[in-house]
């Protein structure tokens, strides 16, 4: 009997709630497209809703780019469970009620149950909160979520790769959040260490 134990299959789960920069989300899932990784999507109303303000996508062609969709309220899915193998999980945009109910532990959703999946199974969360300016509550919230194992990573734009639009800071803040699960898409712009002369 072969009891080796394999790797973990290539896949990712990925939450969307109602933060405005719902389109970090679509662009998650466009980019586990190209690199050819699973992903199990579970959206929240809110996040529609953000959707039909923000983007010209409607709920059809989000939910289209994931491989698999989940109900926000079937909490008996896979996702659910921390026997379901998966290289973590990544929630773009993340909400501060999200981050608020996942670092509470008291989950009323599939996606925040997910992500209290991931932590327990000590997998890597990833949590690209959208909120400006944050008061100590958030900021604790945050620090209590970091101490129990996730990754606090707000898209904040990177100007050394220059962008020349939105789209590309996008890129580059998705690309970032997936280097986070050795994930590496084309379209993030490395840096390669200063240029020309440095002075003193």
């Amino acid at each position: 009997m072969n009891l080796a134990v394999q790797n973990p299959p290539t896949r990712l789960v990925v939450g969307i709630s109602g933060a405005s920069g719902v389109i970090y989300g679509a662009r998650v899932l466009d980019a586990l497209n190209d690199l050819g990784v699973e992903s199990h999507l579970v959206v929240t109303r809110a996040a529609l809703l953000t959707l039909s303000q923000e983007t010209e996508l409607n709920p059809d062609d989000l939910t289209a780019k994931a491989t698999v969709l989940h109900k926000l309220n079937d909490v008996g899915a896979s996702i659910a469970s921390g026997s379901f193998r998966s290289l973590g999980m990544v929630v773009a945009p993340c909400s501060v009620r999200t981050m608020s109910e996942i670092a509470t532990g008291v989950t009323s959703t599939l996606l925040t149950r997910a992500a209290d999946v991931v932590l327990k199974e000590r997998r890597p969360l990833v949590l690209m909160v959208r909120e400006t300016p944050f008061h100590l509550g958030h900021l604790r919230t945050m620090t209590a979520l970091a101490e129990m194992g996730a990754t606090i990573a707000p898209p904040l734009p990177a100007f050394y790769s220059k962008p020349a639009s939105i789209a590309e800071m996008v890129d580059q803040s998705v690309g970032r959040a997936l280097d986070l699960f050795g994930l590496d898409w084309a379209p993030v712009k490395r840096w390669e260490g200063l240029r020309g002369p440095v002075t003193e």
